[in-house]
């Protein structure tokens, strides 16, 4: 027998879709809410009232309308209602983000300390994190997590490194931080975090690669707008894929790994002052354009073996999509199309539509949407 929905339920379900209907529309009258939710306007007026008193949304001055007499009122949500907090470990720095409801950045921090799985370690970057809150003058109660994004795998439930050879870290579990933060804390693979802010920042996107290309090579597998971690939690770790057995060591003791070839590391250059290096390649220095052909290539070659096993977009991410020029995108389609048997058209490549702080923000992202989710 079907079970009857109750009126609880029903009074539940209409403060969500007007919350919701707020929260995408960003500024709205009552009367807009009323006529394309198919509500009455009381219940408008209740929930309304009641979203206010909770301090969920806001009264945002007026609609312009072209009708005499008095303007309605617009509401928004409040942005800053909830926030959630990123962090990037790295080998030598942390990064901390803290964004709003929007996924927008409110503030950021970026301090030098060096990698240890240590309880000294883990002590000293909680600190900061909470000094990093008091400074944006949130109360515990607004935020809603803390995600560290790593260079490593991580377990389904962001609880443990399942593998963390870049940081000698395999094994650590959430609760090296979680000891010392009031508030729900996961880990996340770096490529993962910086593939949930591209499918925030693109809502029309299904199904993607995405490359990150940084200091290390990593990836996400996207489909039907989830991240594919796979049976054993290494789906997409194509960084490990062997190339070439006598070529350079990979961190992971093998050789000749992608990883050798695509990361930033074979630039050749001082990855903070990537700057200076394609000033270089557009001033067209030789030795610097030798380079980046080099690294083109290699990468043309990842892109093509991976795209004949996948073939959907192609996301290129990380510190190197600000790099990126149309001529450069330009000349992988070329080189593709000199290994591939097929006749490509040229609309599979993107450049990030996030570049800039995407794993961090990517890192702090799940627990807005878990809100968000239930509202």
């Amino acid at each position: 027998m079907k079970k009857s929905i109750t009126p609880s339920e029903i009074r539940q379900t209409n403060r969500q879709r007007i919350y919701q209907y707020i929260y995408q529309k960003e500024s709205v009258a009552q009367q807009d809410i009323a006529y394309d939710l198919h509500l009455s306007r009381p219940t408008i007026t209740t929930n309304l009232n009641a979203l206010k008193e909770e301090g969920l949304i806001r009264e945002a001055g007026q609609i312009e309308s072209e009708v005499v007499g008095r303007k309605p009122s617009a509401y928004a949500i409040q942005p800053q209602y909830r926030v959630s907090i990123g962090v990037e470990l790295l080998s030598h720095l942390i990064k901390i983000i803290a964004i709003d409801l929007y996924g927008r950045k409110i503030d950021r921090t970026v301090f030098a300390i060096d990698f240890q799985p240590t309880d000294a370690y883990f002590k000293a970057v909680c600190a900061r994190i909470l000094q990093f809150k008091d400074d944006c003058q949130f109360c515990d109660e607004q935020v809603l997590g803390v995600g560290f994004a790593m260079q490593g795998l991580i377990s389904s439930d962001g609880q443990r490194v399942i593998y963390g050879k870049i940081l000698d870290c395999t094994g650590l579990h959430v609760s090296a931080v979680q000891q010392y933060l009031p508030y729900p804390c996961r880990f996340a693979h770096d490529a993962d975090s910086a593939a949930i802010a591209e499918l925030w920042a693109a809502p029309g996107l299904d199904d993607a690669f995405y490359l990150s290309l940084s200091r290390h090579l990593a990836a996400a597998l996207i489909l039907d707008r989830k991240i594919i971690t796979g049976r054993h939690g290494h789906s997409a770790t194509i960084e490990h894929i062997q190339m070439d057995p006598d070529g350079a060591r990979c961190y992971c003791g093998k050789r000749g790994c992608l990883e050798t070839l695509c990361s930033l590391r074979t630039l050749q250059w001082d990855l903070e002052d990537l700057d200076a290096f394609f000033e270089k390649v557009r001033a067209a220095d030789r030795r610097a354009q030798e380079i980046w052909i080099t690294y083109l290539k290699n990468l043309a070659r990842a892109i093509n073996m991976l795209h004949l096993i996948y073939d959907k977009t192609f996301i290129l991410g990380g510190y190197l999509a600000p790099y990126l020029q149309q001529a450069d995108i330009d000349y992988l389609y070329q080189e593709i199309a000199e290994q591939t048997p097929f006749s490509e058209a040229h609309d599979f490549l993107e450049v990030s539509r996030m570049p800039k702080h995407n794993i961090t923000i990517g890192a702090a992202l799940p627990y807005v949407q878990a809100f968000l989710e239930k509202i």
